[in-house]
């Protein structure tokens, strides 16, 4: 089972139809994530740009771009088994 816990931050954009579908898929793996538009403040603009969606996790870059449902669901297992 895939833990729903697991925290974040989802780095979007308006009108991102990469984005739009990462939301969705967060939504329902990880839905303690938190959603912010990569446009609201300049640094995260300056940092992200157009690489959007970004997840990340712990401060880390999980995911960027293209989500694939299968690689995000294993990688939150892995992290299960690893963090107990």
């Amino acid at each position: 089972m895939i833990p729903q816990t697991v925290a974040g931050v989802l780095y979007s954009r308006r009108g991102c139809h990469l984005c739009e579908q990462a939301e969705d898929l967060v939504a329902v793996l990880m839905p303690a994530v938190v959603i912010r538009d990569v446009d609201a403040e300049p640094a995260t603009r300056m940092r992200y740009g157009d690489r959007v969606p970004v997840l990340e996790v712990d401060g880390a870059v999980v995911m960027e771009g293209r989500f694939d449902e299968r690689a995000l669901a294993a990688w939150l297992a892995v992290r299960t088994t690893t963090r107990g």
